[in-house]
């Protein structure tokens, strides 16, 4: 098994990007997206999916902070594709239930090179802390398309905003976790059209 490590960059007007990624580390995360939740969750993410992410982010939060979670989604999305290669041995398939105090929640992942996003979670807070949690969906949905895969969210019980939102994150983490994972029984791509 070769390196599963991926640099993307993405420069705009809006945001300028910095992400490396790999797949098979060991849950370091260095975030720096200039909002402050925003990096809590990223670092969860990194942590709890055992994935190495050192992602730089300058947007213009004088704004709002759309474009950098957005952007930072698809540069994100773009990470996990390149550093997952032709997905030659991998499981294709992950999920976890991953529950949060109050709350409960479902992410099933499937890397099969068709983009897809089903997200099933209301907030009751317009804002977390510095994060506007209309950009949950925003972030989800970049990192879905940009990445190429079916990704299903559900918030199954939760009172808290902000343990609804960190469960998501943790949740989508295990997924991709176990998706990415490599089967020694697998030797090609878990497909019957041969491709993904």
């Amino acid at each position: 098994m070769g390196s599963r490590v991926a640099t993307v960059e993405r420069n705009t007007k809006e945001t300028k990007i910095t992400c490396t990624l790999n797949i098979d580390g060991s849950g370091q995360g260095k975030i720096e997206t200039g909002i402050g939740f925003f990096d809590h969750m990223l670092e969860g993410f990194a942590r709890h999916g055992l994935f190495d992410l050192d992602l730089r982010v300058s947007g213009d939060l004088n704004v709002d902070g759309h474009h950098t979670v957005e952007d930072t989604g698809i540069v994100l999305g773009k990470a996990i594709a390149e550093a997952i290669g032709d997905k030659k041995g991998i499981k294709r398939y992950g999920s976890m239930i991953l529950p949060m105090d109050e709350t409960l929640v479902m992410s099933a992942i499937d890397l099969c090179g068709r983009p897809y996003l089903v997200m099933d979670g209301e907030f009751s807070s317009p804002m977390v802390g510095d994060f506007d949690t209309q950009l949950v969906r925003e972030f989800f949905y970049a990192v879905s398309y940009s990445a190429a895969m079916n990704l299903h969210l559900r918030v199954i019980t939760g009172i808290n905003d902000h343990h609804k939102i960190e469960a998501m994150f943790k949740a989508f983490a295990k997924a991709l976790d176990e998706a990415t994972t490599n089967d020694s029984r697998i030797t090609d791509v878990l497909s019957t059209k041969g491709v993904l």
